[in-house]
């Protein structure tokens, strides 16, 4: 049976937004039958998974050690890291929206990082292989993000934002693009996960309620979308 080891933040993972909780106190859980869980059964693969909330492509190569047994005896590791690397601490921007902010990660860092983290596997004679990231919902991203932000504190944010929440969206999709040009640069294949949402007329009802996840109906998308160029690859 072939092995893949999966590295990736809480899409990977297949965490979801807990119908159930309230607004002001969203509470997460781990969906069970997540793009992976449901890839590993229709490809009859195993999957080691170790996304993680929160994870990014700094905090992936500081646990590098963690992960190397794993590599060594995976035959494919699957990478998806983005969503967080690109984000803000956007309580910072509320406060101080005239000071100068940058990203978790930024993006010429978070190139340097996935490229020495292809190298690292690649030396280990595993194959790595690129996840594009799903798209975001801007508007509802900033409402998840500003539910417990004042009056003043939103405008704030807004006011960084130029007005335009869409500077949201095209900020994430600079950190996408560039997993396209890596794909080149190195020759490691890459499954577009973004234009299967995409090409949907409202792929909103794919995503959970915070605009960044995807939900069960999202991460069957995904699965299968993966599982079409499965055969490509795996």
């Amino acid at each position: 049976m072939r092995k893949i080891t999966a590295l990736g933040d809480s899409i990977m993972r297949g965490v979801i937004l807990d119908k159930s909780s309230s607004a002001s106190k969203p509470r997460y859980t781990n969906l069970s039958d997540n793009f992976a869980s449901i890839c590993a059964t229709e490809l009859g693969v195993d999957i080691k998974n170790f996304g993680r909330f929160g994870n990014t492509t700094l905090h992936a190569l500081k646990s590098w050690e963690r992960y190397k047994t794993d590599i060594a005896d995976s035959d494919y590791i699957v990478i998806e890291f983005g969503g967080n690397d690109c984000d803000h601490n956007w309580l910072e921007i509320a406060n101080n929206p005239a000071a100068e902010h940058h990203p978790i990660v930024d993006l010429p860092k978070y190139v340097e990082l996935l490229r020495t983290m292809i190298i690292n596997i690649k030396e280990l004679n595993s194959q790595p292989l690129l996840l594009s990231l799903p798209p975001i919902i801007a508007d509802s991203y900033f409402n998840a993000f500003t539910k417990n932000m004042n009056t003043e504190q939103k405008n704030n944010v807004l006011l960084w934002l130029n007005g335009c929440l869409e500077n949201i969206t095209q900020w994430h999709e600079m950190y996408n693009l560039e997993l396209f040009k890596l794909s080149t640069e190195l020759d490691v294949p890459i499954i577009d996960i973004t234009s299967p949402f995409l090409v949907k007329r409202n792929y909103r009802n794919l995503f959970c309620d915070d605009g960044i996840h995807p939900n069960k109906k999202g991460h069957s998308l995904i699965a299968d979308t993966i599982c079409h160029y499965a055969h490509r690859f795996i």
